[in-house]
């Protein structure tokens, strides 16, 4: 019966007449489109014959193919996507089933035109929206066969571009249709990424040497790779925040394998592209997956344990970094809380890491000295886009990590303080400094002083070079970083200092400029370090100038700077040059900053006078900073005068009154309280009243009144008691400074209980019994009560412990 039917076409069934009169005589006259329309009109009325009519076309199609008749392929493949098109009906599943059917055999044929042919038309399926979900349908074979047509390698250039281009677009319309469905195959899966990832960028890698588009917009699909970068976009656009670790694992795995790190400008553009592509929420995501590939390569390789080798070299280590030197800005703004601190945390751990590498080979150490250096840059890189609050809590964080300067300091210990202090300059440099207080705080500003006596020259300058870097608010660090002393100066305008700032140096300029007496004495200075003080002190000029104390205090600084020469024999005589030469420079600066006339006019003249007998106490040209000159024998007019000095600025409203007060600095590392200059400056020298004891005379118990005492005191000149006068009140400011908290304690207690004796004693002579009612200035006078009880004296009362002090 069966082949009668097959025989006699008006006992087939309708939708087999209909499907049969689309095919022409001819195939190449095509579709016959008055039967199409019959047909589709059929299937939208009858939509439960659209199975049957997918079966049919399915079959018709497999016939075809094996009998090599692609001209019918064709037509049949353009009739099931006009039915595609033209049906929406919950049967649609069913004849989809029928479509991939006939698109999985045009897959399988060796012919490039019959996978053209099916790559087109999965395409056009691919962008129906379907009304109801289908929970059987697979797209496996899809996804490796399209993944397979992006590594096309025909012969003819321009059909392996087309089959590269149907692959991808393929894959394209895989993602489509299965990233919106929940329901659908999840395509995110491990295996499924692992196909999709390594075709997209073997397709972007082809483009790896003309990398110009900027990554951040979609680019024209008229190529492979900038279709795979199309793909990609939409890819990491579609991702949530758990399936971007599927994406980006891949990604790695194919930077790992072909060895694109080094050089790593596809690993950037790659990068880039995902972080302008992928949601911002979940872009800090991707360094963290970034740090942790780092952290893998960098794990010491187990088989070489004598030596500590990292399992990746430091080129891909390099690329690894550079690569998150160059996204950091893009995740950064949406990183925020703990994530920063861990980021910092472990870049900081990878340079520890680094130094404790031990390699003999040259190439080897420069470069992991390139890695360092990158590390370096990303760090300062990822605190360029943070609020500046973060940025001190960074730099803080960094300084925590320094080890501080010991006597026995190893060599990778200096190492170790000179990277570290690197990487708080590079943070610095993206602080901007508002209030010094908030730049400086205790926990950071102390350290960092402590830094700055460090043994190694270079941590030492880097130290220096991160104070410009935080003490420079009105960008006038280049200007200052050359010493003049003749010609006009940089235009600067000094700006009011501020209640906080001129309180910040209250409490912390002391030990600044302690730090800085301390560091120009020591031994090894270079003149970088000399010039770098001298742009430190400089900028505090600059910043606090305007306070009259810190004008005062810096002068004090510098005289005790120029008397060093003569007091210290431990330096040599370049070093000795060196200080003279730092202090002309300051002074030359600060007169013309200052344009106190009778001020610039002794600095001038007394450069004048070194230009003629002392020329190796001023700067040259030679950089050298006078470390290599010698100190000549009659230096009295080469030297500044403090005391003309004073009067100069006394003239112009200046209180100079503790100018000509010997800078005694406080040792460096003593634990003492901490007060304010002008506190310490102004501790009273009187230590018991005149007016404390009526009717008995002042007199010193170590004084010792005799005729010959009498005689030294006429023959003394006023001058000279006031000199000794200045020696003792000076003495007891030392002591205040420097004696241990107990012994300041003993002694008060000490004169507490002389105090108490002596008042026993002349309690002693007095009568008991005094009425106090009789006195004039008695509010109730001859008026006593008796059985109110006499007070205890005042000298039997037993005062608390705590009043002694």
């Amino acid at each position: 019966m069966a082949g009668c039917c097959g025989c006699c076409s008006a006992l087939r069934p309708r939708y087999r007449r209909l499907v049969d009169n689309i095919y022409p005589s001819d195939p190449q006259d095509g579709l016959v489109k008055s039967n199409m329309e019959k047909l589709t009109f059929y299937a939208v009325s009858s939509p439960e014959k659209l199975d049957r009519i997918g079966e049919y076309l399915a079959y018709k199609v497999s016939r075809d193919i094996a009998r090599h008749r692609n001209g019918y392929v064709i037509i049949a493949m353009e009739a099931m996507d006009r039915l595609l098109l033209a049906c929406h009906a919950q049967s649609l599943n069913l004849f989809v089933e029928s479509f991939l059917k006939m698109v999985q055999k045009l897959l399988e044929c060796h012919e490039a035109e019959m996978q053209l042919l099916a790559a087109q038309s999965f395409i056009k399926f691919a962008n129906i929206e379907e009304d109801t979900p289908s929970y059987h349908r697979r797209y496996d074979f899809f996804v490796s066969k399209f993944s397979s047509l992006c590594h096309n390698c025909h012969e003819d250039l321009e059909t392996q571009s087309r089959l590269r281009i149907a692959g991808l677009k393929g894959i394209q319309g895989v993602v489509r249709k299965t990233v919106s469905d929940d329901l659908q195959v999840n395509i995110w899966d491990e295996t499924h990424m692992e196909k999709i990832i390594p075709s997209l960028l073997f397709n972007m890698q082809g483009h790896c040497g003309s990398l110009s588009e900027t990554p951040d917009s979609p680019q024209e699909e008229a190529n492979p790779w900038s279709l795979a970068e199309n793909c990609l976009r939409e890819l990491m656009g579609r991702a949530t925040f758990g399936n971007v670790r599927s994406v980006i694992r891949p990604v790695l795995k194919h930077l790992d394998n072909h060895e694109l790190w080094e050089p790593n400008d596809f690993a950037v553009h790659t990068f880039k592209i995902i972080m302008y592509s992928i949601q911002a929420q979940y872009s800090y995501a991707v360094i963290q997956i970034l740090m942790s590939h780092l952290d893998d390569k960098s794990k010491m390789d187990e088989s070489d344990r004598k030596r500590k080798k990292p399992k990746a070299d430091a080129k891909v280590r390099t690329g690894i970094v550079n690569v998150l030197a160059n996204i950091v800005s893009i995740a950064a703004g949406e990183s925020i809380g703990p994530s920063v601190l861990e980021i910092f945390n472990s870049l900081l751990n990878h340079l520890r890491h680094s130094i404790d590498i031990r390699t003999t080979k040259e190439a080897d150490l420069m470069d992991e000295k390139h890695f360092q250096d990158c590390v370096i840059n990303t760090l300062g890189e990822f605190a360029n886009n943070l609020p500046d609050f973060q940025k001190i809590e960074i730099m803080m964080f960094i300084m925590g990590k320094v080890p501080l300067p010991t006597d026995e300091s190893h060599e990778a210990d200096v190492l170790l303080q000179k990277i570290l202090l690197k990487s708080l300059l590079k943070v610095g440099t993206k602080y901007r400094t508002v209030q010094m207080c908030q730049a400086f705080p205790s926990p950071f500003l102390q350290p960092l002083l402590q830094m700055s006596l460090a043994s190694d020259t270079a941590v030492r300058l880097v130290v220096q070079q991160i104070l410009h870097t935080l003490l420079d608010r009105h960008n006038y660090l280049s200007s200052l970083t050359q010493l003049y002393v003749a010609g006009p100066l940089p235009d600067i305008k000094i700006e009011k200092c501020s209640r906080q700032d001129s309180m910040f140096f209250k409490k912390n300029g002391n030990d600044i400029l302690m730090h800085m007496f301390e560091s120009v004495q020591i031994a090894n200075n270079t003149a970088e370090n000399f010039q770098a003080i001298y742009t430190t002190l400089a900028l505090i000029c600059v910043e606090f100038g305007t306070d009259s104390e810190v004008l005062i205090e810096l002068l004090r600084l510098i005289f005790a700077i120029q008397e060093l020469p003569a007091k210290s024999t431990l330096l040599s005589s370049g070093q000795h040059c060196a200080m003279h030469i730092l202090v002309v420079g300051f002074l030359f600066f600060l007169a013309h900053l200052t344009a106190i006339p009778l001020f610039c006019a002794h600095v001038e003249q007394v450069i004048k006078n070194r230009l003629e007998r002392a020329i190796q106490l001023l700067p040259d040209d030679s950089c050298t900073f006078g470390l290599f000159n010698s100190i000549p024998d009659n230096m009295e007019e080469t030297l500044f005068d403090s005391g003309v000095i004073a009067e100069a600025l006394r003239s112009s409203g200046h209180d100079t009154s503790r100018l000509l007060l010997p800078y005694i600095p406080r040792k460096v590392g003593q634990v003492t309280v901490t007060r304010s200059i002008s506190d310490l400056n102004s501790i009273s020298v009187e230590v018991d009243s005149v007016n404390s004891s009526p009717g008995i005379p002042r007199r010193h118990p170590e004084e010792e009144i005799t005729v010959e005492s009498l005689k030294r005191m006429l023959a003394e000149s006023p001058t000279a008691r006031r000199q000794a006068e200045d020696e003792r009140r000076l003495r007891i400011i030392e002591e205040f400074r420097t004696a241990a908290f107990e012994d300041l304690v003993a002694k008060a207690e000490q004169q507490t209980l002389d105090l108490q004796n002596k008042l026993n004693e002349i309690f002693g002579k007095v009568p008991a019994a005094v009425d106090i009612s009789s006195r004039p200035n008695s509010p109730h006078p001859n008026t006593r009560d008796d059985s109110r009880p006499l007070p205890p004296p005042v000298c039997n009362i037993k005062f608390p412990s705590h009043f002694i002090y």
